[in-house]
């Protein structure tokens, strides 16, 4: 998910949840695992000091549920991704997922996309990359598939590419690498192939902007976060989380060679954009 620093502290004790926590109730795009998943409470007891968020073995151990608590209509993006992506992606390419985190999306094209291209799942944090192969595992002999621990700062992984996906990822990549990164992307895909970027952004006015992020995180609290752990993470993720208002990922796509950009989600403060080589 993005450009991710390493985490060096240990996995805490998590309350295991079904994984009917997602708000995909097959449990196929955005449930943590088949098994026993392990409720987010990373931010739920006060800390003396909150240092930047981290992708290391805490975050990845309690991640999908995180990200499905987190995320308004993650399953429903999840979907979207997969609908668009099997629509451009081409037996005998690449398909690379940049900031692949536990290999959810991965694992929900398999079964939409010709077992003739190759997955590629691009991290830099291990301890994601582990989840991700052991979520991917009952997959071995089926398809292709490489896990690559790379920094996105100076990623080089996207090569003769049909589909790349940035799920929530480039707002963690520093945002003097992120027009470098785009272009080596541009570059790395076929003709008529596409990018598929989804961010979390800011809103062009001040009015308008307050009242999305508002909304968002009554959205947390319906989905049992307490405002101790919204505020707390909110801190967490100032200095890691750089958002984009949308005209300025939009702009980056064209300025870098895309032919078309295209809007496909939004819900106050999140979006999806299509980009077409």
């Amino acid at each position: 998910m993005g450009n991710k620093k390493m985490a060096s502290e240990s996995v805490k004790t998590a309350t295991p949840v079904s994984s009917t926590a997602s708000d995909d109730a097959t449990g196929r795009y955005g449930s943590p695992a088949p098994h026993v998943a392990l409720v987010d409470q990373i931010f739920a007891t006060p800390k003396a000091h909150t240092e930047d968020f981290e992708f290391g073995a805490e975050t990845a151990a309690v991640f999908d549920d995180m990200v499905s608590r987190s995320v308004p209509f993650y399953g429903e993006i999840q979907r979207m991704v997969c609908d668009l992506a099997s629509d451009f992606a081409v037996a005998g390419s690449s398909l690379c997922d940049l900031g692949c985190s536990t290999g959810t999306t991965l694992l929900a094209l398999h079964d939409r996309v010709d077992p003739a291209v190759r997955f590629v799942g691009v991290d830099n944090s291990d301890d994601m990359l582990e989840k991700a192969r052991l979520k991917l595992a009952p997959l071995d002999g089926q398809r292709e598939i490489d896990l690559v621990n790379a920094d996105l700062n100076n990623c080089r992984s996207v090569d003769d590419s049909s589909v790349a996906i940035m799920l929530l990822t480039l707002q963690f990549v520093r945002p003097l690498y992120r027009e470098r990164l785009l272009r080596h992307v541009f570059e790395g895909l076929r003709d008529n192939s596409c990018l598929i970027v989804v961010e979390k952004i800011t809103g062009s006015d001040t009015l308008l902007n307050r009242l999305f992020i508002e909304h968002y995180y009554d959205y947390k609290r319906r989905k049992g976060y307490s405002d101790l752990e919204i505020s707390q993470k909110r801190e967490a993720l100032e200095n890691v989380l750089i958002p984009y208002h949308y005209e300025e990922n939009r702009d980056l796509l064209r300025n870098v060679g895309f032919r078309h950009v295209e809007e496909f989600f939004r819900y106050y403060n999140f979006c999806g954009l299509i980009a077409v080589t």
